[in-house]
């Protein structure tokens, strides 16, 4: 019996500098991480935790203020080991993609595993959504999350820059997404035969 396809939705926030001039070793560290297992199209699990940043523990004001974060928030989150087992844990479950909204996310996680002496969690496919929106609609531009679920005439669930209420909201354009692509898919462009009777077209030509 094959195994069934297990799509995990995760977003994470990340730490930020102060201002533009990045402090020596910088780099963004998680500290939140929001997911949503589906399989068949019934969420199986939702997970939501702050993140302890190992490098750069302390918060700057820009970060606590974007991301609406409180420094004691994140003191008491889980360390990176513990989010890394966790994911990997959730990877070996069933055959899994993973579904972000840009590819921002499993950049910083590859790169934070990487400082950190830890495997990258994940071995199945990855899927920027992001990316794919932006191919079936034919935009120029990136689209933010919020931005493209409200173009479906939506909203986004809870708060934005929380990382599960943005995993969630991934989860719910996926869906749409996929509703219009097997849409397109089942319907196949009329030809001009299709839409006029030609042999009226010939008659009145005839006369």
């Amino acid at each position: 019996m094959e195994e069934q396809q297990q799509y995990v939705f995760i977003d994470f926030e990340f730490t930020m500098p102060e201002g533009k001039a990045n402090p020596v070793g910088f780099y963004p560290e998680i500290i939140e991480v929001g997911l949503v297992t589906v399989i068949n199209e019934t969420i199986q699990e939702q997970f939501s935790s702050f993140v302890n940043p190992m490098k750069f523990p302390v918060l700057t004001g820009r970060c606590k203020k974007f991301l609406n974060i409180a420094q004691d928030q994140v003191d008491r989150g889980i360390s990176f080991e513990e989010l890394v087992t966790l994911l990997k844990k959730i990877d070996e479950q069933h055959p899994t993609t993973i579904v972000t909204w840009g590819n921002m996310d499993m950049k910083v996680l590859r790169q934070n595993c990487q400082k950190a002496g830890l495997d990258f969690p994940f071995s199945g496919k990855q899927v920027d959504l992001c990316l794919e929106y932006k191919r079936f609609f034919g935009d120029q531009n990136q689209t933010g999350l919020w931005k493209a679920v409200q173009a479906y005439g939506k909203e986004g669930t809870g708060k934005h820059h929380r990382a599960l209420d943005d995993a969630i909201t991934t989860y719910n354009i996926f869906k749409l997404v996929e509703k219009d692509k097997s849409y397109m898919k089942n319907h196949e462009p009329t030809t001009i035969g299709d839409r006029i009777d030609l042999s009226k077209v010939l008659n009145h030509l005839a006369l």
